[in-house]
């Protein structure tokens, strides 16, 4: 029997977008999303905004940036973090693999008070590629380098070569492998016109009894791996819902210096050279010296195709708040499938947006993933603190590629989910 990859998780939406990227959203109301709209004058500088997978180095990053330090050095402080956290399967070392089992990362960066850019795509073998994109932008007259040359000129900057598949993401790749390479991401695209949802399972047993076993069986198998009792359920969530982790940071000081930086391993289990939105300027980051600074994360390929960041940027140029600026970005995702709710519910974004007044917004084109996991955005602008991204759309997203409803016993149970 054929299984697709996705959670129907809460796939009811409590309203439709109006046609037209102009046309009101639905916006959800779940409780303290709505970020207030400060009063002018009123925003406090310096500041960094990133995902919340930086929130743990946002405190050493902002004494930093608080002391002098430049902007995109500081934002590299808190995306570095996450890089050379084993632990941590989105990004860098330990970054979940292609599905030939290698590890490649990308990044990108800008410098508002210079102007430049820099990125790299499909580098393998060298962790900190956030710097590395740095390099690019201070060393060569170039802005992207990728695959093979990327990593050599890597190496002639000093980066040290190393194997960042982890034991651990190996053998959540080799749970893959045996398990769900044959839902792979060959074959046309969600944007295919003669793309369908998938039919829930069939067969002898109802689709509610299946996932007890399938669930255990994985289970079981990553026993047999050798992966650790505590993260065992954990792996096999990897596996039935391949994460799509990344990290972005904006930095703004004292001044009205500002830069922005993303960095990513990317969509788990991807086909080896696939490069999404993190190291394409304009996509998964883009700053603007005279007005702000924007960043992604979720579905690379539906932002590359509006260009979010750099739609932001110039939204809030044109006079648009960071939030209206945002909202703006998402709806023409939505526009891009004509609305069909169907479809949307296979992607996901969160853009993090800051301006060089120091004012600030996180929004998503869903609620959250999960139940109980709302997107969040880090900020630090002399308070640490995680603050929900306010939602286009109200509900949770289904991740690409599909996968059939999990039945209401096993939303319950919250190991599931983990």
């Amino acid at each position: 029997m054929t299984f697709s990859r996705r959670d129907f998780v809460k796939t009811s939406v409590l309203g439709a977008v109006a046609a037209g990227v102009g046309a009101p959203a639905v916006v959800a109301a779940s409780e303290g999303g709505e970020q207030p709209a400060p009063q002018p004058g009123s925003y406090k500088r310096p500041i960094i905004v990133c995902a919340n997978n930086g929130f743990a180095y946002l405190e050493a990053a902002f004494a930093f940036l608080k002391s002098g330090g430049d902007t995109l050095d500081a934002a590299i402080k808190v995306v570095k973090g996450p890089e050379d956290d084993p632990n941590d399967d989105s990004v860098g070392l330990g970054g979940l693999p292609n599905e030939e089992g290698v590890v490649e990362l990308d990044a990108c960066c800008m410098h508002g008070p210079t102007r430049r850019a820099g990125s790299v795509g499909a580098v393998r073998n060298i962790k900190n590629v956030s710097m590395v994109s740095k390099a690019v932008m201070e060393h060569t007259g170039h802005v992207m380098l990728v695959g093979e040359g990327a990593e050599r000129f890597a190496v002639a900057m000093g980066f040290p070569r190393e194997n960042l598949l982890t034991d651990r993401s190996r053998k959540i790749w080799m749970l893959w492998k045996q398990f769900n390479s044959d839902r792979d991401w060959w074959g046309p695209g969600i944007a295919d016109p003669s793309w369908h949802a998938p039919d829930a399972p069939s067969g002898a047993k109802p689709s509610a009894a299946l996932w007890p076993d399938r669930i255990e069986r994985l289970r079981q198998r990553a026993a047999d791996l050798g992966i650790e009792p505590e993260f065992q359920l954990a792996a096999v969530r990897r596996v039935l819902f391949p994460p799509s982790g990344t990290i972005h940071c904006s930095a703004l000081n004292d001044k009205g210096e500002i830069s922005g930086i993303t960095t990513t391993s990317g969509l788990a289990f991807k086909l080896p050279g696939r490069c999404g939105d993190s190291p394409i300027i304009g996509a998964g980051c883009y700053t603007d010296q005279d007005v702000g600074s924007a960043g992604a994360t979720g579905s690379g390929e539906e932002n590359i195709k509006v260009a979010g960041a750099h739609t932001i940027v110039e939204n809030m140029r044109r006079g648009m708040s960071p939030q209206e600026a945002g909202m703006d970005a998402l709806k023409r995702i939505v526009r891009n499938y004509n609305n069909d709710m169907t479809k949307l519910h296979f992607m996901d974004m969160t853009y993090y947006i800051l301006r060089k007044d120091g004012a600030y917004a996180g929004v998503s084109l869903w609620e959250g993933y999960t139940a109980g996991n709302p997107h969040k955005i880090a900020v630090h602008d002399g308070t640490l603190r995680a603050e929900p991204a306010t939602p286009l759309l109200k509900g949770l997203s289904l991740d690409w590629p599909p996968f059939p409803p999990i039945p209401e016993e096993l939303k319950k149970d919250s190991e599931y989910l983990k």
